[in-house]
């Protein structure tokens, strides 16, 4: 008889977030650990070992589950490792999805962050039905899904689809956190929505709401707030951000003629004081062939789900032990 669960596993800096799944996409029964809190990636194998025995215990035992998919920074899907991942606890090379198999004797698949959203996107949310997409994650970074003729893109070695890192900036680019200046995260990331919040703050006069906080406390939802309350400031940062974005994916268009990009994230919260600049500087930056062909969306999966189910699909396809 057909398995009818696949698990979907997100590691993220702060959290793991884990479920399990059935073939429609419902999360079946979730639970989460600290990733933080284990600073051996073994201690860490071995708590999140014993945390999804719990929730397949809740559906029936290991024989219901068909496989188990993993996102994760820097994840490689072909290896089935982490990769020297920037955020997390663990450094070097980590093979991840090995250690796991071995501990619970059920496949496992793993893959960067990003694209296991895009695969939720595609087999549960707003690319249903599409083969040309790219997804574009706003949070701590800037992470990105590229989806061709049906297929993730990868590249040669597992690594191919880092748009968070394409240089937007040359000339006196900010410091990225990958050691180089200018990286299209350092600008349009919530991060880097706070560090161009203290930098007009610091370079100008101009009243604002958010110079009642200190500089270094600031966040993307102070802006968004103080924007939403109608600081002038505030929505000028998002023009800014929205600008850079636009011209960012009007390059990313010309290589994979995509039928749509959409945004995942907690800056698309924003709404049209984001999407408005994107879609304008999109347009104007655009290749003459590509114009208004191309739909801005909003993910239609919840920002808590989303990864989860994207990495579940990956526990679909996963080769059984033989």
């Amino acid at each position: 008889m057909e398995k009818p669960y696949a698990i979907g596993i997100d590691i993220g800096g702060t959290n793991t977030v884990f479920g399990v799944v059935d073939k429609r996409g419902h999360i079946i029964t979730q639970s989460s650990i600290k990733t933080v809190a284990y600073p051996e990636v073994n201690d860490y194998v071995s708590h999140l070992s014993e945390a999804l025995k719990e929730i397949i215990d809740r559906v029936g035992g290991a024989s219901q589950i068909r496989g188990i998919g993993i996102g994760a920074p820097n994840g490689n899907f072909f290896s089935g490792c982490i990769e020297f991942p920037p955020n997390l606890p663990w450094k070097g090379v980590i093979p991840l999805a090995q250690m796991l198999s071995d501990r619970l004797n059920i496949p496992v698949a793993l893959t960067n962050d990003a694209n296991a959203a895009a695969v939720g996107e595609m087999t549960y949310g707003a690319a249903r039905g599409m083969k040309d997409f790219i997804v574009i994650t706003l949070g701590t970074g800037v992470g990105s899904g590229i989806v061709v003729n049906g297929q993730l893109i990868y590249g040669h070695d597992g690594f191919a689809g880092e748009l968070g890192h394409t240089i937007i900036r040359r000339e006196n680019g900010r410091l990225c956190g990958c050691g180089r200046k200018g990286c299209l995260e350092t600008y349009t990331s919530a991060t880097g929505v706070a560090r161009t919040a203290r930098e007009m703050l610091s370079e100008r006069k101009d009243p604002s709401s958010l110079r009642d906080l200190k500089p270094e406390e600031i966040t993307s939802k102070d802006v968004h707030d103080a924007a939403v309350a109608g600081d002038a400031l505030a929505r000028e940062i998002f023009e800014f951000t929205g600008k850079l974005l636009g011209e960012a994916f009007a390059d990313f268009v010309a290589f994979s003629s995509p039928e749509a990009i959409i945004l995942f994230g907690g800056l698309t919260k924003a709404g049209d004081m984001l999407f408005d600049p994107i879609h304008k500087s999109m347009e104007s930056s655009m290749l003459n062939i590509f114009r208004n062909k191309v739909k801005l969306l909003v993910s239609e999966l919840k920002e808590s789900d989303a990864a989860v189910l994207g990495a579940s699909a990956l526990g679909w396809e996963v080769k059984d032990f033989e």
